[in-house]
């Protein structure tokens, strides 16, 4: 499969780009995550893993986490790209991230082989829990 528009293409080359400088040292399972937001600004980042497993971060959560703290636009799409046979979802904590900042975005996840799967973040999460179940009840 291949890229749809020019814009998803360039989408998933930047991710493919960025999953180069993963820090996989335990897993090997290098992962590289690009959003574009609504200015067309493409935010990168790849996972990064530590001796103290928990401590890693995800590719998702780098690129988000770089693209809010930079000033990104509202989030429009996302493209995950690892080196699996098929495409990989990102694993809970980020599908919970990602629903939070970029709910509507569209989802592309792919390999470094060309195989594409094309959703929304918002199918990642059925029943996600969001801000609105913060939100003072009254009596």
């Amino acid at each position: 499969m291949t890229a749809a528009d020019p814009r998803e293409a360039a989408l998933v080359a930047a991710a493919a780009a960025v999953r180069e400088h993963a820090r996989c040292t335990f897993s090997g399972f290098a992962v590289g995550c690009a959003l574009r937001d609504a200015n067309g600004t493409i935010w990168t980042g790849a996972n990064v893993e530590n001796a103290s497993y928990t401590l890693g971060l995800c590719a998702e959560r780098v690129a988000l986490f770089y693209a809010l703290t930079h000033g990104a636009a509202a989030i429009e799409a996302v493209a995950v790209v690892t080196g699996a046979d098929t495409p990989a979802p990102p694993c809970g904590a980020c599908r919970q991230i990602l629903f939070e900042f970029a709910a509507d975005a569209d989802l592309v996840l792919a390999t470094t082989g060309g195989a594409l799967l094309r959703s929304r973040v918002r199918d990642l999460l059925p029943l996600a829990f969001d801000a609105g179940f913060l939100a003072p009840r009254q009596p």
